[in-house]
């Protein structure tokens, strides 16, 4: 970041109520143009300004545009840092500031209630065929209460949940987590698992479009990978593994919720399932492959079907040695 930039990008009313609200949680840009009460191009020239300075950044989902603060008081940049806390200062300090930032954050409660209207309304259109699958297995509780146990107490660190849908293992696991990005290629998904997340602070979690044999992140970038009733949709899970393996630091855990192998044909065509579950041999074979050390794996049966979970920790090689890891 440099200085100039910044400060033009600051100079203006309307950048500055933007940046307030986006401190607050992600919004997409006809979001931000119905609480600032603006035209959608006035408020996109406004985006591209703070997007050019480094003060905000965008994120495209099919044909959405999210945006959020590329700033917080306890990240780096320093100048970005000592501008999140100028804004927080600015708005304890000036009362006409803070009365507008105040009234702008009441309209956000539409914004969420649209979201919550959205989601209710696919859950909706697609209760009946997800009803049919859970009929199918395990009940979801007592899957989410052995995978927390299989995770354990300790703090999850920077946790990547791939896959997330409708965002509930990404929900379930925050409060265990320093931050939880959530991968999933399909943008309504996405917007599903926002509308379930926006409650909590803007800057303790991520939602990226992508694919899961191809993730868009960095070596080492996570101390937690998981993996809910996700890789039986690869046609080669040994790719979308060695990928995981590839964003998971030494020492990192890495957990697979699926099931056992079986012969439930009809999932492939109703479900688009690529592979009717996974025996211990091959989920073994494959975590190994992939660098990961296995531990013993857990089975919840069901009517049919029997779900498992599979753990295992990243390979920790002489010539590495774990780090703390960092999405930003």
């Amino acid at each position: 970041m440099r200085i100039d930039p910044t400060l033009r990008a600051l100079a203006d009313p309307t950048r500055l109520r933007i940046m307030r609200l986006l401190a607050h949680m992600e919004l997409a840009v006809g979001e931000l143009a119905q609480v600032l009460g603006q035209s959608q191009p006035r408020v996109s020239r406004h985006v591209r300004i703070l997007c050019d300075a480094g003060l905000a950044e965008r994120r495209k989902e099919g044909s959405w545009v999210f945006l959020r603060s590329a700033i917080g008081e306890d990240r780096a940049p320093p100048l970005g840092a000592a501008a999140a806390r100028l804004l927080t200062v600015a708005e304890e300090g000036d009362a006409a500031f803070a009365a507008r930032c105040q009234e702008d954050r009441r309209h956000l409660a539409a914004i969420r209630a649209s979201r919550e209207a959205s989601a209710a309304s696919y859950f909706a259109r697609h209760a009946a065929e997800w009803d049919t699958l859970r009929s199918l297995h395990c009940p979801d509780g007592p899957v989410e209460a052995a995978l927390a146990g299989a995770l354990g107490p300790a703090p999850l660190g920077h946790l990547l949940d791939v896959g997330t849908g409708t965002g509930r293992m990404a929900e379930l696991f925050a409060p265990n987590a320093e931050h939880v990005t959530g991968l999933d290629n399909s943008p309504e998904m996405l917007r599903i698992a926002r509308a379930r997340l926006q409650h909590r602070p803007a800057d303790s979690f991520d939602l990226v479009q992508g694919d899961f044999a191809a993730l868009p992140f960095a070596e080492a970038s996570f101390d937690t990978v998981l993996f809910h009733q996700v890789l039986h949709y690869a046609q080669a899970p040994e790719i979308v593994l060695a990928e995981a393996a590839r964003v998971t630091r030494p020492g990192g855990t890495l957990a697979v919720v699926d099931f056992a192998a079986h012969d439930r044909e009809e999932l492939r065509t109703a479900h688009a399932h690529a592979r009717l579950g996974f025996t211990d041999e091959q989920m073994l074979g494959l975590l190994s492959d992939a660098g990961f050390v296995p531990a013993a794996p857990i089975a919840l049966p069901g009517q049919p079907l029997t779900v498992k979970i599979w753990t295992a920790r990243r390979i920790v090689t002489p010539a590495t040695t774990p780090t703390k890891a960092t999405t930003r």
